[in-house]
């Protein structure tokens, strides 16, 4: 599936509103709870300029973007760790995404009701995040029990462990979210603590605005709704974003030069569609490094951080099982030398090893035998 975000909420937020106009695709989305019971998944190309730019200069004949799968995951209800509602098949779900874009209501609408009977956006994401840190609390003193007995024994990797959990218990149980949670700890013993926990994914909080705020500024100062889960956001080390499902709805029924007019009609540059699909590729620390030529331009996805070998695999396990080389130009050197020919002759071109870092906007040849 590659790298996923799962898109969470409270039931009648507008998630499955928004996931239908980001993959076209045709989940049920209606007024009552849990009509979303199977997750549905959509693979979505990931927006980038750079793509036409670099066809253009190559002659390519194809286009290919490299994509995110967002996962439309059931709304949750007030004790759903305690599988309330279908509480833990959803919890199951999304523990199995890499990152989470957590829609929040923040629009009033007399036709669909709230779950809670009240808009309030602040008091939604705390009912969620008590959930999941309620689940992340359960899981925790699960691990503290099977430590306890391997510390027992004397083991040092387990006594180092179970420090850091039973830390980790009194945050948890105290509200807090994993993702908050400071240890001096050995960077790989936090790891294995914290990494199956739900509050320790990144987090996107994704603003369901009415159509009159989708132009607001997304500003921490003032007393708005807006500046307010804006606090919230950066206070939990996470991001958010305005998008209006209503509107999103209607482009998505648009060819793409009425698109392109609705927009400039309501004083936006971009869909928020398109700004949610950037953001949730940034949430999750990816970059994208390019292959170029006259049959295709072809964008790949890695985490931020690979090695060259590693992505070289991304397109065949040969390339990274028979690596030899990479040969790097950076996106801004061919664009200003015009053509992988010029730049090679400019000198722009790197002659790159096995523990190259690769780098965002790297046009890249993969040499390889096996």
């Amino acid at each position: 599936m590659g790298f996923t975000c799962g898109i969470v909420g409270l039931p009648n937020v507008g998630k499955s509103t928004i996931f239908n106009a980001l993959t076209s695709a045709k989940a049920a989305a209606a007024n009552f709870p849990f009509c979303t019971i199977e997750p549905n998944t959509g693979a979505v190309p990931v927006p980038d300029p750079r793509l036409e730019i670099l066809a253009k200069l190559a002659g390519s004949q194809k286009i290919i973007p490299t994509q995110i799968t967002f996962v439309d995951i059931a709304g949750l209800i007030r004790g759903a760790s305690k599988g309330e509602g279908l509480g833990n098949q959803f919890l199951g779900h999304i523990r199995s995404v890499d990152a989470i874009a957590h829609v929040v209501r923040c629009f009033e609408d007399s036709d669909v009701v709230h779950v809670d009977g009240k808009v309030d956006p602040l008091s939604d994401i705390e009912t969620i995040n008590t959930e999941l840190v309620l689940a992340d609390l359960d899981s925790v003193q699960k691990q503290i029990q099977k430590t306890e007995k391997i510390a027992k024994s004397g083991d040092k990797d387990a006594k180092a462990r179970l420090d850091v959990l039973n830390s980790l218990e009194r945050h948890l149980s105290s509200g807090k979210l994993a993702v908050n949670f400071q240890s001096n700890a050995l960077p790989d013993v936090l790891i294995a603590c914290t990494e199956t926990l739900l509050t320790s994914k990144p987090v996107l909080y994704v603003l369901n605005v009415s159509e009159d705020e989708i132009t607001a500024p997304m500003s921490i100062e003032g007393d708005s709704t807006i500046a307010r889960v804006a606090r919230y956001a950066k206070e939990h080390d996470s991001q958010c974003i305005t998008i209006s499902g209503k509107v999103e709805s209607e482009l998505a029924e648009l060819t793409a030069g009425e698109r392109d007019e609705f927009l400039q009609s309501l004083g936006l540059q971009s869909s928020g569609l398109d700004r949610l699909v950037i953001a949730g590729y940034k949430l999750l620390n990816l970059i994208t490094f390019f292959t170029v030529g006259p049959k295709e331009t072809h964008a790949w996805t890695a985490p931020f951080g690979t090695r060259a070998p590693q992505c070289a695999g991304k397109i065949h396990s040969d390339f990274e099982r028979g690596f030899i080389r990479a040969e790097v130009i950076s996106y801004t050197d061919f664009v200003s030398t015009g053509s992988e020919a010029k730049a090679r002759e400019a000198g722009k071109l790197r002659v790159e090893g096995k523990e190259y870092v690769m780098q965002d906007g790297d046009i890249v040849h993969f040499r390889f035998n096996v």
